[in-house]
């Protein structure tokens, strides 16, 4: 009865509300449980347009993605960047950019993501490539026969150094590799608290996790910073900036710092993991994408071992159509963030078909990818990985259909609008990066053969975490 109850009791034009029987929490934990499922349910149950109360907020889910357009367009009442400011600033430490004593300086760092973009973006992936490609040579020389490691710890160890150097520069004492390797252990506990911190749970109920942000807070610090070694002009500029706020501490500065660590391999370690995963579960893609690599290095008289380097122009990276199809493929499977929009006053959304929806002042509404990714009318068999299903007829495919109509989105793994991740260019030239080099240079094989799983507990947040590590083995190729 109270179900129905929650459902009919709505003003004019507002959707349809489950509300939970749990004061405050709502539909929370059934939520965090298979939000996938909940949401699928709710839909056929009441359409495409619902409000669901969650843990004192009430977001309204617009699920059908030809509508899509109309929330994205609409940024001046839906916002993004407030909601965005508040979970970051109290994640990672920082004072609210929304506070009155830093005028402009979202504006001001907001504009530094030029240098992600362009003519800049070839200077930074050059850097990555070179960076990656040490990494690689070291393992070169470790790897005279078959060398067996675990998968994600792989991924996790070879993009956070290459990303590290490459952001911040290089470490320059003789352990360098051993000092990032301890930034990069208490960066996996840090991370491994995200969800709940997202999820606004307190810090001090998350055992060590105050302690080891601190710590990582404090190797960004000027003191130690200055230390590193050609840094990126990213980096640089956002230090130029940070300056000029004489209300910003220290501490401040290098907690921003490490948010945009966390930015640029909180997601970027996990779908390099998945990429490289299905490429080993699938010997037919592993085939045809390392074919395409040979080819490549073959038609530019570029030569593979550790004494040669490689060079990748933007134009070349962009034509390996089977390397982004697969990429793009396992980024469709393991993706599952939540684009949130609030209602910045009372206001009625306008949608297709002459649809409205009535929003109150601090409503959230939501998009969830997710469901388009697993949509059978939109992709055959969603749930099977099929490393060329973006290509068509030898080139990119860009057109996906659902009920006869094209979509305007179809692959969403960054957000959308305003709220789209500005580093998603470096973001995929260093996965493909990544998948080259280690299939140019390695054999690489499967030793265990246990399925690998999605691990549930970051949904809504970016790239889901594999539930359980597997081994591989490598050797430099004869």
């Amino acid at each position: 009865l109270f179900f129905f109850f929650s459902v009919f009791n709505r003003k004019t034009g507002e959707p349809p509300l489950i509300n939970g029987w749990i004061p405050y929490l709502g539909k929370a934990l059934i939520f965090r449980k298979d939000a996938f499922k909940f949401l699928l349910d709710q839909q056929k149950k009441l359409g495409d347009i619902f409000t669901v109360y969650i843990a004192g907020r009430y977001i309204t889910f617009i699920m059908d993605p030809f509508q899509y357009v109309y929330v994205i367009r609409n940024s001046k009442q839906l916002e993004f960047h407030e909601f965005a400011d508040k979970m970051a600033s109290k994640t990672f430490d920082y004072p609210s950019l929304s506070k009155g004593e830093f005028p402009d300086l979202k504006q001001n760092l907001h504009r530094i993501y030029q240098y992600l973009q362009g003519k800049p973006l070839d200077i930074i992936s050059g850097h990555m490539m070179k960076n990656l490609q040490d990494i690689f040579e070291w393992k070169c020389s470790q790897a005279t026969d078959w060398e067996t490691e675990k998968m994600y710890k792989f991924c996790c160890s070879v993009m956070f150094e290459a990303s590290f150097v490459t952001l911040y520069g290089r470490v320059p004492a003789a352990d360098g590799h051993k000092v990032i390797s301890e930034i990069r252990d208490k960066f996996i506990k840090f991370d491994a608290s995200f969800p709940y911190l997202a999820a606004n749970i307190p810090i001090e109920l998350l055992g060590a996790t105050k302690k080891v942000r601190k710590e990582l807070i404090h190797h960004f610090l000027l003191q130690n910073m200055t230390k590193w070694l050609g840094g990126s002009k990213v980096v640089q500029a956002r230090q130029d900036i940070f300056e000029k706020y004489e209300l910003l501490g220290d501490y401040d500065k290098a907690a921003h710092h490490f948010a945009f660590l966390w930015a640029s391999v909180g997601n970027t370690i996990p779908a390099t993991f998945w990429a490289m995963y299905y490429l080993l579960r699938h010997p037919e893609a592993f085939a045809a994408v390392r074919d395409e690599i040979d080819h490549l290095l073959q038609s530019t008289g570029q030569k593979i071992g550790p004494t040669y380097n490689i060079h990748l122009t933007r134009e070349q990276l962009d034509n390996l159509v089977y390397l982004e199809s697969a990429l793009n493929e396992s980024l469709r499977m393991c993706s599952s963030s939540m684009n949130i929009r609030i209602s910045q006053e009372d206001f009625v959304l306008k949608l297709e078909g002459n649809q409205e929806v009535s929003l109150r002042k601090g409503d959230w509404i939501a998009l969830y990818p997710q469901i388009l990714h697993m949509d059978p009318e939109v992709y055959e068999d969603p749930k099977e990985y099929k490393f060329d299903r973006y290509i068509e007829n030898g080139k990119k495919k860009t057109t996906f259909y659902k009920a006869g109509r094209k979509l305007k989105y179809f692959l969403m793994p960054f957000g959308s609008g305003i709220s789209m991740c500005p580093g998603r260019f470096l973001a995929m030239n260093e996965m493909k990066m990544f998948l080259f080099l280690l299939l140019a240079h390695f054999d690489v094989e499967l030793v265990e053969n246990k399925a690998v799983r999605l691990d549930n507990s970051r949904m809504g947040l970016g790239i889901l975490l594999p539930d359980v590590d597997v081994a591989f083995r490598y050797k430099l190729r004869s």
